[in-house]
């Protein structure tokens, strides 16, 4: 039987309300299913050789600037996605991110970035975004540093203003988040508690600063008695110099493997953070999993880095392929 006017109008109307909402859900997913791994295969063929070379040249000499290429991978993505916001610098218009109270003295790896963005640039000229490049510079640091290999999906694009407001808002959790809000703040990007467990072994390469723990050292109690006198030493109450340092794992601090989760279990967590994921909680058992299976651990870091490469990835026909990461074109 035909259908009225009336009816035939509703059903049109019922169907463009439905395929709104399925856009609205199912945008960010479209998104990421934009991504795939051969991306650059035709444009930019030695795309990954470029990208290798230099952080293999930087890495061996500097393993802590390996460190600082992952972290800057994580401290983009969290913020708007993974749109290579955070490499911008200042203009009249915008306030770049890089002051930002989370990024300010503690994500490095800029002039890195740099060097592989000139090398393929002369490659390839206009093809390959600064965002895909950071992801690329990370996987490779974390391969370099002894850690799990795996295919990266490319094809985002750059985004033409950076985010200021929103890396000080507290998307990207502090050294001295609690579980609950560690899980809150991966959560609200997508990322389970697993994910999150996984992504903080991340700190078994890199340091960080006195400052990001010393209230842990001489204050807090579930932590080993030799390891915060040893960091006491480092760092006194007053008249700590802001740039004095430590190893987030003890161990071996220039090796990507599951040592972080093994300090964990001896209360030797260096930041607040890092001991509450083995603190009696939630997430106990999975630091034993991780500090008795490396494998164990490498799978889940490597799904978790693929999920988090997913966050809100910018894509054409948005955003621009940056001439230059520090400004838009």
């Amino acid at each position: 039987m035909a259908l009225s006017s009336s009816s035939s109008s509703s059903s049109r109307f019922a169907i463009i309300v439905a395929l709104s909402l399925f856009l609205v859900i199912t945008g960010s997913t479209c998104s990421a299913q934009q991504l795939r791994q051969n991306f650059y295969y035709k444009t930019c063929p030695n795309l990954f050789p470029i990208v290798r070379s230099v952080v293999k040249s930087v890495v061996y000499q500097r393993p802590v600037l390996g460190a600082g290429l992952l972290r800057l991978f994580f401290h983009d993505c969290f913020v708007n996605g993974c749109d290579a916001s955070i490499l911008l610098d200042d203009t009249s218009t915008f306030t770049g991110e890089k002051t930002a109270r989370p990024n300010n003295g503690s994500v490095r790896g800029f002039q890195v970035i740099d060097e592989i963005k000139s090398k393929v640039e002369a490659a390839c000229p206009g093809i390959v975004s600064c965002a895909d490049i950071v992801y690329i510079a990370a996987r490779d640091s974390v391969v370099l540093l002894g850690g799990p290999n795996w295919e990266v999906k490319l094809g985002r694009r750059d985004s033409k203003t950076a985010f200021f407001s929103l890396a000080q808002s507290g998307v990207l959790p502090p050294g001295s988040s609690n579980l609950d809000n560690l899980i809150s703040t991966f959560k609200a990007q997508g990322l389970s508690t697993r994910d999150m467990v996984a992504l903080s072994g991340g700190h078994t390469i890199g340091q960080a600063r006195c400052v990001t723990f010393i209230d842990r050292v001489y204050n807090e109690i579930n932590i080993d008695p030799s390891f915060a006198k040893s960091k006491q030493q480092l760092c006194p109450r007053t008249g700590t110099p802001t740039n004095f340092i430590a190893n987030l794992d003890v161990t071996t601090p220039n090796y990507f493997d599951n040592s972080y989760f093994k300090n964990l279990l001896y209360k030797k967590g260096l930041l607040h953070s890092d001991q509450v994921l083995f603190n009696g909680g939630s997430t106990d058992s999975l630091v034993r999993t991780y500090a008795q299976n490396k494998k164990a651990f490498d799978y889940d870091f490597v799904a978790g880095m693929i999920r988090m490469g997913d966050i809100k990835p910018l894509v054409y026909p948005n955003g621009e392929i940056r001439k230059n990461c520090r400004r838009v074109n």
